[in-house]
């Protein structure tokens, strides 16, 4: 039959009607004429450009910085270029943003279940938590955990809320692990490995889902131990020394901030969602359950868990996205994230519009990665079972 309507494509008609519909040279003509104003636009403002001495393009990125950077995961100096300096605040905001979304989804988690919990105490404050961070502004949080990390006494008179573990307003300082000889790049090694031989195993050995998470961290522990018994391996503790602490890792007071403020905020959203996802599954469903002489562990892993991550997981994918976007709220208080160090380039070399497209491309690429990476996720396991 043939279709009738609004949409059908009538027979014969031309191949410009059928790819642009009605008014084809209208469309062209639209086109066109949008292509040719921006590039007057371009032609314009690259003309304005050159008249201030600025050529217009990405060869900058070659040129040399001249600024320094207080905190960076690679060597960097003054006179590394402003490829490398874009880099090392790429890297600090991935930092940041995967360590803030790990953080984020324990808490948040956690609250979650929290809030659900029968006792009215808990429960309620809880529920007090959230409806302060979720209706307080990001900056005003950035800004209150910035000045409360600054307000901490000096390293001499640092807290000491647990053995090993100081608070002071030079930085927070935790214990860590000291990788020498090569052993780093090892793990690395290992890791990718495991990453990709592990899967092949399951599929070839028909190995259930807790098998191979078994073997992977019993490797992960026979790796450890190895290095710990060579020496490649030490764990390291701050110590106070005088007017300083020395040892450990040392977190500055504004990645702390940020990360905190991250986190905090992050977290209220992320224990909605949980408590959302828990509460669409049918109490019919736990009644069932108990029905069967199941305990309340089994029928939440087993029962509820399953079908509640199938709401869960799409709205985590937004709240990552959105903790990562406002990491470049760090430029508020200091941390040499992407944004600051993209504006830093911008107001010295005068490529305001370079620097942005830059950036723009950066964010881009990192905001379909996650959600790539979670849609796949979302796409194996939480909807697993949809069609049976």
């Amino acid at each position: 039959m043939t279709a009738i309507g609004p949409d059908a494509t009538a027979p014969g008609s031309p191949l410009l009607k059928n790819l642009l519909g009605e008014r084809p040279l209208t469309q062209i003509f639209l086109f066109v004429g949008v292509l040719a104003a921006f590039g007057f636009l371009g032609q314009t403002m690259a003309t304005n450009m050159g008249r201030v001495g600025i050529t217009p393009g990405f060869a900058f990125l070659s040129r040399p910085s001249n600024f320094e950077i207080g905190e960076t995961l690679i060597a960097y100096s003054s006179q590394s270029s402003f490829a490398r300096a874009i880099l090392v605040g790429l890297l600090n905001t991935l930092l940041v943003s995967a360590v803030g979304c790990i953080l984020a989804t324990i808490l948040g988690v956690s609250l979650g279940l929290a809030r659900m919990s029968e006792n009215p105490l808990l429960s309620g404050s809880v529920r007090a938590y959230v409806e302060l961070i979720r209706n307080t502004p990001l900056l005003l949080q950035l800004f209150f955990w910035s000045a409360t990390f600054h307000a901490l006494p000096a390293a001499r008179k640092a807290f000491e809320p647990v053995a090993g573990v100081y608070l002071s307003n030079r930085g927070i300082y935790i214990p860590a692990f000291r990788f020498e000889s090569g052993a780093a790049e090892a793990i690395a090694l290992i890791s990718l490995a495991a990453a990709l031989l592990l899967p092949l195993l399951r599929r070839r050995f028909a190995l259930s889902g807790r098998i191979v998470a078994t073997l992977s961290l019993a490797g992960f522990f026979l790796v450890i131990f190895t290095l710990a018994s060579t020496g490649n391996l030490r764990a390291e503790i701050p110590s106070l020394k005088g007017f300083n602490i020395t040892g450990g890792l040392s977190l500055t007071p504004e990645f702390a901030a940020l990360l905190v403020g991250l986190v905090v905020n992050a977290s209220a959203l992320i224990a909605e969602i949980v408590r959302s996802g828990i509460q669409s599954v049918p109490q019919g469903q736990w009644e069932a359950a108990r029905s069967l002489g199941l305990h309340r562990g089994l029928i939440f892993r087993k029962i509820v868990l399953p079908q509640a991550m199938r709401v869960i997981t799409p709205l985590m994918t937004s709240s990552y996205l959105s903790l990562t976007k406002n990491s470049s709220l760090a430029v508020a208080i200091g941390y040499p994230d992407l944004v600051s160090i993209i504006n830093t380039a911008a107001n010295q070399t005068g490529q305001a519009l370079e620097t942005i497209l830059i950036m723009a491309a950066v964010y881009l690429t990192i905001s379909f990665a996650v959600s790539f990476a979670m849609n796949r996720y979302n796409t194996r396991y939480a909807l697993k079972g949809l069609g049976r």
